[in-house]
């Protein structure tokens, strides 16, 4: 990371709404503590109705916070300035679906005040960022979500903004589509941006983030790197798939595994963490059986992730 300048930064952030008929007090979020890096992939990881969105569309001005306060490149939330160096793109938008691709660029360029010669020049450079130069005069209603989406992600690049934050940019989308969209994020990384995105598809959060936060009803429940919030020695099982071993040596390495599982002349070895790896190897090329594979399964931001809504909601 280049530089730890924060630029983005809440201070015990709430927010409650009124919902039914008797006004009854819900809480979305509640003392919210985060900081975001010049430079660097943050996720903003939650379940369905953790606050996320709450959060996004209190940072962009579009609600206002309960009470707490919330900084963008050191002002105000609100402050004009800070709003002209961001892009947002909100979750499920709606765009005019009769607009092409270069008109729909050209709108939003012209509402943060953008030149002609610089809407010209960045529509073109855009369309071919996002991969979309080929649907430039295609109608958007034409456009698939992952289509959408990409060009969604263009309009929020269009004043070049410092800060890209993204609301939930891979829901709905299929494996194709979630691809394309964590390429382009780490291509705005290459170009120095920061980038600020909601999910609840941890898998790529994992890819892409520097840094994460967890929320949970709410509540902030973990922020950090990836690597420290699992564990640096995060191995907890091993599978060892050997062909050949035959029933004497299946006996030999029995006693070292959690289980077994013998498929024909191939047995499929559980272990636990790493400690006997190296005395199940010995014995496999004692048994002169051939190893085919040895895969370690490592605690990940998903099994964090369960954990900790878990104990938020009080399960066992």
């Amino acid at each position: 990371m280049a530089t730890s300048t924060i630029i983005l930064k809440t201070e015990a952030l709430r927010k409650t709404f009124k919902v039914g008929f008797w006004g009854r007090q819900v809480t979305a979020l509640e003392g919210l503590d985060l900081e975001v890096r010049q430079g660097e992939v943050f996720g903003f990881l939650g379940p369905n109705g953790a606050g996320k969105t709450t959060t996004l569309k209190i940072l962009m001005g579009l609600i206002y916070p309960t009470s707490g306060q919330a900084w963008l490149f050191g002002k105000p939330i609100g402050d004009r300035d800070s709003k002209a160096r961001l892009g947002f793109l909100p979750e499920s938008p709606y765009f005019y679906d009769y607009l092409t691709g270069a008109e729909f660029l050209r709108f939003y360029g012209d509402l943060f005040g953008l030149s002609v010669s610089v809407v010209n020049r960045r529509i073109g450079e855009l369309l071919e960022l996002v991969g979309m130069t080929h649907a430039r005069d295609l109608q958007l209603r034409k456009f698939s979500k992952g289509m959408l989406q990409r060009i969604g992600i263009a309009q929020a690049l269009i004043n070049d903004p410092e800060l890209v934050v993204l609301d939930e940019p891979m829901s709905g989308l299929d494996p194709i589509g979630r691809k394309e969209i964590r390429d382009l994020i780490l291509r705005l990384k290459e170009e120095g941006k920061t980038i600020f995105f909601s999910s609840h598809i941890l898998h790529d959060a994992e890819m892409l983030c520097d840094r994460v936060s967890i929320l949970v009803k709410g509540r902030l429940v973990a922020m950090g790197r990836v690597s420290d919030l699992i564990g640096a020695d995060s191995t907890h099982s091993i599978e060892v798939l050997v062909e050949g071993l035959g029933s004497d040596g299946l006996a030999q390495v029995k006693p070292l595994t959690e289980k077994v599982t013998v498929t024909g002349d191939r047995a499929l070895l559980i272990l636990k963490g790493q400690q006997s790896v190296n005395e199940v190897l010995e014995r496999i090329r004692t048994a002169k059986a051939k190893l085919i594979s040895l895969t370690p399964h490592n605690s990940s931001l998903e099994d964090l992730f369960i954990r900790q809504v878990r104990e938020q909601r009080g399960e066992e």
